[in-house]
């Protein structure tokens, strides 16, 4: 299945994709796509053909609600870690995207005031569906609860050339969109084998896949719950494959008016309009 949200920022509706592309309101099924409904999905046991047709062109909000963590993984590509001048690492890098950055997966990405360098990274992300502590590798997938595409923007004058962690490149408002659509486990074949890509203005940036992940899917939701406790509705972005800005020769970034698209396999695409807060 594919779930979503609809509606304006704050007021969002939970939906479903039907099989021939339309979008079916779920709220007559259940308040919103969030906390312990992440947890059986399967339980809303509906045939999206027999619910509403919403009409119109709606904004898509993130595709799950109450989002309590935000983590994100640095540099889980070997090939992006090697146009960074970076080596992989030994662990997963983890940092924190605070949940305020999180919106619709085509609402602008917006340069925040004092901005030089805003880059883009589309990834994978996992949506947490059931309560995950100490849990084992093996046992790691039954904790999913689908799957989504993020584009981890980024601020990387913030992130790396001033004092402290990453956090702060990382959590500008409209750096974490979510969505277009949380797809269940039954509708992705493999995660470390996805197809992933992003466009600027039409040109394409990155042109990858999840195969290149160093620490893959499993392994990661087995590793941060040694940790800390993951709740359903947190996300876990998992990296990005080569072709940010940060990467090229002469390093490139974005402006506004600029256009960027991006799409993962089997888990829809994204398009944002770049503007400049003021």
């Amino acid at each position: 299945m594919k779930f979503l949200r609809y509606g304006e920022p704050g007021q969002e509706k939970p939906g479903v994709l039907a099989a021939d592309g339309s979008l079916r309101d779920l709220s007559g099924v259940t308040a919103d796509l969030s906390g312990d409904v992440l947890t059986d999905l399967g339980a809303l046991n509906v045939d999206p053909d027999s619910l509403p047709k919403v009409e119109g062109n709606p904004r898509l909000g993130p595709c799950i609600g109450g989002t309590g963590k935000f983590i994100c993984i640095g540099l889980n590509y070997s090939d992006h870690a090697a146009e960074t001048g970076a080596t992989v690492p030994s662990e997963p890098i983890i940092f924190m995207k605070a949940t305020s950055a999180i919106c619709g997966p085509n609402d602008p990405i917006v340069i925040p005031r004092g901005s030089e360098k805003t880059d883009w990274e589309v990834e994978l992300a996992i949506v947490i569906g059931k309560k995950a502590k100490y849990v084992s590798e093996a046992d790691a997938l039954t904790h999913v609860a689908g799957y989504a595409i993020t584009n981890d923007v980024s601020e990387r004058a913030f992130q790396a050339e001033r004092q402290g962690q990453w956090t702060k490149g990382k959590s500008c408002d409209n750096f974490g969109q979510i969505g277009p659509w949380l797809v269940t486990p039954d509708e992705v074949a493999d995660p470390q084998n996805l197809k992933m890509w992003l466009t600027v203005n039409g040109e394409t940036m990155q042109d990858g896949t999840t195969s290149t992940m160093v620490y893959g899917v499993a392994f990661l939701v087995s590793y941060l719950s040694q940790f800390m406790t993951l709740h359903p509705g947190d996300v876990i972005s998992t990296g990005t494959p080569p072709g940010v800005g940060l990467g090229m020769s002469p390093q490139r970034f974005l402006k506004a008016g600029d256009v960027v698209e991006l799409g993962i396999e089997g888990l829809g695409q994204q398009r944002q309009d770049v503007t400049a807060d003021t």
